[in-house]
This record gives structure tokens, C-alpha cells and sequence, in this order.
């Protein structure tokens, strides 16, 4: 059995101002490093074998914060963890975005299927790398969302900066067991 603990990166200040990120770099803000210090209160009572995260610097920095606190270093990058890519949307609020293709087809968006094979992809990588192993992987929203929808077969919640999502791969596949820390179950 693999256990994994999705972690959403900490506030950045696209995330504070209503920008849409996707593939773009942003860093943290410090309120988005104070946020990933309150998501180990979520994980510590776990013992973790391994740290992995997405290449962004928001989700990189978010899971060495982790990491720092936890006693553990990140040991891998999968870049199929990183966001979605919304093409010359980045940057954009959505008000903005929405102004200009108000249809939602941005110029270079990456499709939705795309994002979902791609963050499946990641997970069962992650659980055929390290069976039988407790692993955090700090990853973005929208592919968070992405896969745990997939999992599910229903739309996702909105994930919160930090968000603490958890699931468990067996002989029978997936199974989510916590969304932003709340029991799967809650959420119809």
C-alpha cells in the first residue's frame, strides 16, 4: 500500500491577487511560507518516508519548508506534478481573462484531458517508484483537483494553499481519503 499526502503550494502573490499562474514561476509570499509551516501540523502525526514536488519554485520551496520541519528531504521532482498551463491567460485574473476570450479557450491553454492524464500519470509513478511507502508530494490546485477528481469519478472541491489531500493506492487502485484535510466522504 502507498500512502500519498498531496500538499498544494503555500500563497504566492498571483494567488493573493486573483492571477492565474498555471506554468508561470511565482515564489511564495511570506504568507504563503507561514502556510506551509501550519501544513505539517496536518502531516506530522505520520511518519513520512519521502518528499517529492512539482519543479515550480512555489511548490519546491512549499515542500522544503515541509521537509525542514518534518526531518526529511525532498529526493525527487516529477514535472507531471506541475500546474496546469493556461497559455497567454498567465497573468490574467479572471476577469481579465475573461474579457478577452470569454469563451475560456485561451491561446495555448493546455486541455483539461491533458492535465488529467498527465496528474494520473504522476500519482501512479509515484506509487510504482516507492510501493509500500508514505510519501508528501507538493504540487498546484488545478492538477491536485485534476487527479483527485479522476480518482473520485465527481468534480473536486476547491484545494487551499497548503491543502493537505490524502490517498491511498492498494491492489484495488485509488482510494481519496482526505481533501483539504476534510474526509472524502463529506464532499458529494
Amino acid at each position: 500500500m502507498t500512502l500519498l499526502a498531496l500538499v498544494r503550494h503555500g500563497e504566492t502573490d498571483w494567488n493573493l491577487h486573483g492571477r492565474l499562474q498555471g506554468s508561470s514561476d511565482i515564489p511564495l509570499n511570506s504568507t504563503g511560507r507561514a502556510q506551509a509551516r501550519e501544513a505539517v501540523y496536518e502531516l506530522e502525526g505520520h511518519a513520512w518516508d519521502l518528499l517529492v514536488s512539482s519543479p515550480l519554485s512555489r511548490a519546491s520551496e512549499t515542500a522544503d519548508i515541509i521537509g525542514s520541519h518534518l526531518g526529511i528531504e525532498r529526493s525527487d521532482v516529477y514535472p507531471d506534478l506541475a500546474e496546469r498551463h493556461f497559455g497567454e491567460a498567465e497573468g490574467f485574473t479572471d476577469y481579465d481573462a475573461y474579457s478577452h476570450w470569454p469563451d475560456g479557450l485561451y491561446p495555448g491553454l493546455e486541455p483539461r484531458g491533458a492535465l488529467i492524464e498527465r496528474g494520473v500519470q504522476a500519482v501512479e509513478m509515484i506509487a510504482q517508484t516507492y510501493p509500500d511507502s508514505s510519501v508528501i508530494a507538493v504540487a498546484h490546485g488545478g492538477i491536485i483537483r485534476a487527479i483527485l477528481g479522476a480518482i473520485r469519478g465527481i468534480p473536486s472541491p476547491r484545494i487551499l494553499n497548503a491543502g493537505v489531500s490524502t490517498l491511498v493506492r492498494d491492489e484495488n487502485g485509488w482510494t481519496v481519503r482526505t481533501i483539504n484535510g476534510i474526509p472524502a466522504r463529506r464532499y458529494h
